[in-house]
């Protein structure tokens, strides 16, 4: 439901239009991440700012916010398709000051709510929904206010982005797992040994304890002193209602903003099942090698 604009909006609206048709007027431009300050304003010139980012994450510091910012992102790689992108935020933590909208074709909708605290929460919205339009809100005192963020492009065409960003606690389809297997940050076997709900931050902690590392970009599983085995933690959403069971699993996920995240999870005995099913009719789409 789009939000009505918020007073003084429209007018930088027409600015925004303005700068877009070549203006040579205020901007910035880097790769992934952009700080700046509105200080550097000026009453008699533009006070929309347009910044320029083409990488696939990285964050938005926008300090003593005044007027409004339209962010631009970019993927950095030219081969991308937009229509197959998913953006996310998440706003730092004490992030104020400042109104995020989504633009598209002067149409507003209000994404992030000046005062909004929620701990933790991310915001994901489709690249072709429109882009980021920020706009400072009345303050007595900028000098406290810091408008701040974190962003990711994901891109949403394999099942295991599909899975985490729409629809975390749904199960995933036999195809949906098989993809998970080749195109997640980490596929691992394992058990789960602990859960540790945290209420306020809305969130599970998952402790797995993994006798088989398939694959992970990153440093989520650590290697124990006993028998072989790797210790790493991977969150869920509260609301997906995870417990600890007997028997192994097949872990799969992403990382976002640094944060290892549940993908499929299928029970490996049910894995192993649909793998050899796909593999002897010619259809897995990769292999994960022994178990």
């Amino acid at each position: 439901m789009l939000s009505a604009p918020a007073p003084g909006l429209l007018p930088l609206l027409l600015g925004l239009l303005l700068l877009c048709r070549g203006a040579a007027g205020q901007y910035s431009s880097d790769l992934c991440n952009w700080k700046g300050s509105g200080l550097t304003h000026e009453s008699h010139k533009k006070d929309v700012e347009q910044v320029y980012l083409r990488c696939s994450e990285g964050s938005i510091k926008w300090m003593y916010p005044t007027g409004a910012l339209i962010v631009n992102l970019r993927p950095n790689t030219l081969s991308a398709s937009y229509k197959h992108l998913t953006v996310c935020i998440k706003p730092f933590k004490d992030s104020a000051g400042a109104n995020i909208y989504l633009e598209k074709t002067g149409e507003l909708k209000l994404l992030v709510q000046d005062g909004d605290y929620s701990p933790n929460k991310v915001y994901c919205f489709g690249y072709d929904q429109g882009g980021l339009f920020i706009e400072a809100t009345p303050q007595q005192d900028i000098s406290r206010k810091i408008t701040g963020f974190q962003y990711e492009l994901i891109n949403k065409g394999t099942a295991s982005d599909l899975h985490t960003v729409s629809a975390p606690c749904r199960p995933c389809s036999d195809t949906e797992v098989l993809l998970a297997v080749c195109t997640s940050d980490f596929v691992v076997r394992g058990s789960i040994q602990d859960v540790t709900n945290e209420a306020e931050q809305q969130e599970s902690v998952i402790d797995i304890s993994a006798n088989k590392l398939y694959r992970q970009k990153s440093k989520v599983f650590q290697p124990t002193e006993e028998n072989g085995s790797w210790q790493g933690q991977i969150k869920t959403p509260l609301e997906c209602g995870v417990r600890p069971g007997d028997g192994d699993f097949l872990f799969t996920g992403r990382m976002q903003f640094g944060e290892a995240r549940l993908g499929c999870a299928p029970r490996f005995k049910d894995f192993q099942r649909m793998y050899k099913e796909a593999k002897d009719k010619g259809l897995n789409p990769c292999e994960i090698g022994p178990d």
